[in-house]
């Protein structure tokens, strides 16, 4: 069976809001998860996310900050979640990741982890992911 994730083209498991993402589906049919057309809106959605809410909105910078407001405690093992991110992509979990626009690789590291987190590595897309960067920071 594939992971909701991966079937929802949402590899950070983005909850529903009120957002309208670019690439939603048309039918929304996951009460809890956005489903995206395609993997490439699920990553651009995400890193939208990671990169300029998170980090320009509240200021977020550090993969401890950053996982502690995505996977909150009520609902993950948090501790597990940063450890893990942290390993993946060899940062420490209170390092600086540095601004998007000149430390791309960090961000785009971090995703990956996050993905990884949450999906497994099953329908891992490395493409899609990159594609969703461009999509993303070329929006700006």
């Amino acid at each position: 069976m594939i992971v909701r994730g991966i079937r929802n083209n949402n590899p950070l498991n983005i909850r529903r809001s009120k957002d309208q993402w670019k690439g939603l589906r048309a039918q929304q049919t996951d009460a809890s998860f956005a489903q995206f057309e395609t993997m490439e809106y699920g990553w651009r959605a995400a890193f939208y996310l990671l990169t300029r809410t998170y980090y320009h909105k509240y200021r977020l910078y550090t993969i401890r900050s950053i996982v502690t407001k995505w996977a909150p405690a009520v609902e993950n093992n948090t501790k597990a979640y940063i450890e893990n991110v942290s390993r993946l992509t060899g940062m420490l979990p209170d390092e600086p990741l540095g601004i998007p626009s000149e430390q791309p690789s960090r961000w785009m590291m971090l995703g990956a982890a996050m993905a990884l987190q949450e999906c497994g590595w099953e329908g891992f897309d490395l493409f899609a992911m990159l594609r969703g960067w461009e999509m993303c920071r070329g929006e700006r």
